[in-house]
């Protein structure tokens, strides 16, 4: 049985970092990744990068073709680059085949075929597995040839006319904006009452009015019951009537991908289906970490970032970095313009006891807004009036995805909301707002 220091199941953010680190290391580590596709995660090949791509190739160019060969090429240029970044390192085996534990030691290695290659074991192991699609059982999903998850979506190769997204979550929304950025007729089926509940209400009837005014068509309380396929389409039924169209795109959440033989491991999973996790990341197994995805949580790239940071602090540090001292993570939600937030709303800070100021500044009274020839989004802040603190930041505009970031780091320093209201920032900006919004 060939022994390694570490291994690592999945190609991800926070494994492929943590496989480099350990090699500078003097460790012997062996990434285990089962699709040539993949090298390097799920945010380069399937998520953030192609996404976003296509994401300012439609606001820039508008033209679909141009922006899907776009994306192959940065997808493909990635992809190579993180494959050779390990594969060229001589402390580093990069192994193409499916990984099931044997025991919480040993992990076994498959074939494309199914047939058994080998088995390995490490001092530590890293379960960096990712997540993948919900596939809801509605009629139909299993046979219709127009219906496709947020990969398939991106692989198109040819721009539907007409576009049904099945859920109205962020990654719905996001292709939602881009596709109708594109020239496409664009519905959105969302079975809740509304879309984004946890977002701040008056931002959140900005954003349906500018989904409305780029002719999107938001469905609310509503259920995906058939699709029923024709002969260039696909019909889909619902609760609210019927609705044909050329791509049917299933946004209906991810799951932790977590077929990795965990049964054959004291390895114990959530309520979520998630690997379950201590502060520290590790498992119930005292030597295996989940890093990512698949543990639960936010599913973001910069998340995995982090929890490489912590599992390292572990296997080479004094132990002190944790999921508990992190501090607050911030999002963006890519739709046109992009929504970004960090921390509290106004909602749920009053419900949890702060007494609080809050402020809101339309985008339209910021200079900036001239130069970027857009008057749309709302820019709100909520601080508490005791401590000065600031415990959320809501951005709805052109650039929020950058600035968002200075009030993460304002957060997590406790810096008094009156530093930014009073700092000096560059003209004409976006971010030179925060003398007006934090004017409390």
């Amino acid at each position: 049985m060939k022994k390694f220091d570490l291994i690592i199941l999945g190609f991800g953010k926070g494994g492929k970092t943590l496989a480099k680190y350990a090699s500078s290391q003097g460790q012997k580590v062996a990434v285990i990744e089962k699709s040539k596709a993949m090298y390097g995660g799920t945010c380069i090949n399937i998520g953030c990068i192609p996404s976003k791509t296509l994401v300012h190739e439609g606001l820039v160019h508008g033209s679909f073709e141009e922006a899907f060969s776009r994306k192959k090429e940065v997808v493909t240029a990635l992809n190579n680059k993180n494959y050779k970044n390990l594969a060229d390192d001589k402390n580093i085996e990069v192994l193409d085949y499916t990984a099931r534990f044997k025991s919480n030691n040993e992990i076994a290695l498959f074939d494309e075929r199914g047939e058994s290659i080998e088995t390995i074991t490490a001092e530590n192991i890293v379960i960096n597995t990712g997540a993948e699609s919900v596939i809801p059982k509605i009629e139909g999903v299993e046979t219709s040839k127009n219906l496709y998850d947020s990969t398939g979506i991106m692989n198109l190769a040819k721009q539907p006319k007409h576009l049904v997204i099945v859920g109205g979550g962020y990654i719905a929304l996001e292709f939602a904006a881009m596709f109708a950025n594109f020239g496409t007729k664009v519905t959105v089926l969302e079975r809740g009452e509304d879309i984004m509940p946890k977002e701040d209400e008056d931002i959140v009837e900005q954003v349906k009015s500018d989904l409305k005014n780029k002719g999107i068509d938001v469905v609310l309380d509503v259920n995906t019951e058939r699709f029923e396929d024709g002969e260039n389409s696909t019909m889909v039924h619902t609760t609210k009537g019927e609705y044909e169209a050329e791509a049917v795109l299933l946004a209906t959440g991810r799951k932790p991908n977590v077929d990795l033989g965990l049964e054959n491991t004291d390895i114990v999973l959530g309520q979520h289906g998630e690997i379950s996790v201590n502060e520290y990341l590790l498992t119930d197994v005292p030597h295996v970490y989940a890093i990512g995805d698949v543990k639960g949580g936010m599913q973001f790239t910069y998340v995995s970032l982090d929890d490489f940071r912590i599992v390292k602090d572990q296997l080479f540090g004094d132990s002190q970095r944790s999921t508990e001292n992190r501090g607050v993570i911030p999002y963006t939600v890519f739709i046109d313009p992009p929504l970004s937030r960090v921390g509290l709303t106004a909602v749920e800070a009053k419900a949890q006891g702060y007494n609080i100021l809050e402020n809101a500044i339309p985008v339209n009274t910021i200079p900036r807004h001239k130069i970027n020839n857009d008057t749309r989004g709302l820019f709100k802040a909520v601080v508490d009036k005791d401590t000065e603190e600031i415990l959320g930041v809501s951005l709805y505009g052109q650039q929020s995805e950058e600035i968002i970031n200075l009030i993460k780091l304002a957060i997590d320093q406790k810096i008094s909301y009156k530093i930014l209201k009073d700092s000096i920032y560059t003209h004409p900006t976006m971010i030179e707002s925060f003398n007006d919004l934090f004017n409390l």
